[in-house]
């Protein structure tokens, strides 16, 4: 039992120090980001130009906050009124295949517009994946930062959209955070296998089998196990060549 909670605790440590960054410590490796001013065009101040249409039938007003660091990409912040209804699907295409997505709106629709207002403004092609956790009780693959670093993020945040009785089986999309409530950003991780976790990570979708296979695969290539708290960047650089929606 001990043994079992030890490996739950670390599993916990990858999610959050690989989040997009600790907001008590910059200088932490696993968080680190080039310090840089925000923008005088600042992602929080303009809509995304990436849908022409308002979004129709049931909808909710998100906010989307400066994070206080540069993004990783310059795009803009999604718009405020977000499709609170209807499914969403995204095809990743990897150099591994492709990862199917299939995302419900009245689940998370804060969490959702902003993914597919990244996806949409190409936020996420030609990305790495860093890091990749595999072992007893803990089985994700990270994505969403296009520095590779592990702390690169879209220069604001999204709020938890919890119910408090999450769970992270296999097939789970999930939001990573710094450890903090409402620190999500753009980073993400796809379970692949049933993990541990507290009900603190936003799940906003859901991977289809092929997709899982993919991702069983690329753990397969094994990783450097560069992470103290287990997993590390995976053997088989993994690249995120294209997301694309619908």
């Amino acid at each position: 039992m001990l043994k079992r909670l030890a490996t739950v605790a670390a599993c916990l440590s990858v999610l959050t120090l690989a989040a997009c960054g600790n907001e008590s410590d910059g200088d932490a490796p696993d968080t680190a980001q080039d310090p840089a001013a925000s923008s005088s065009e600042s992602p929080s101040e303009s809509p995304s130009e990436s849908s022409s249409e308002a979004p129709s039938g049931e909808t909710t007003t998100c906010e989307y906050p400066e994070d206080g660091q540069e993004p990783a990409r310059d795009v803009d912040a999604p718009a405020a009124e977000a499709p609170a209804e209807g499914t969403v699907t995204a095809t990743m295409t990897t150099n591994f295949g492709d990862i199917t997505l299939t995302m419900d709106r009245a689940d998370a629709p804060c969490t959702i517009n902003s993914f597919v207002s990244l996806s949409e403004q190409g936020f996420y092609d030609d990305t790495p994946c860093p890091r990749i956790g595999d072992q007893e009780g803990f089985g994700i693959l990270q994505c969403g930062d296009p520095t590779g670093t592990g702390s690169g993020g879209a220069g604001y945040t999204v709020a938890d959209e919890l119910t408090g009785d999450e769970s992270y089986a296999a097939g789970t999309i999930a939001m990573a955070n710094t450890g903090a409530p409402d620190t999500n950003g753009s980073q993400f991780f796809l379970v692949f296998r049933d993990s541990q976790f507290p009900p603190s990570y936003t799940t906003f979708g859901t991977i289809d089998e092929a997709g899982l296979e993919v991702i069983d695969a690329i753990a397969k290539e094994g990783n450097d196990g560069a992470h103290p708290a287990g997993g590390g960047a995976p053997n088989k650089p993994v690249t995120i060549e294209k997301v694309t929606i619908g």
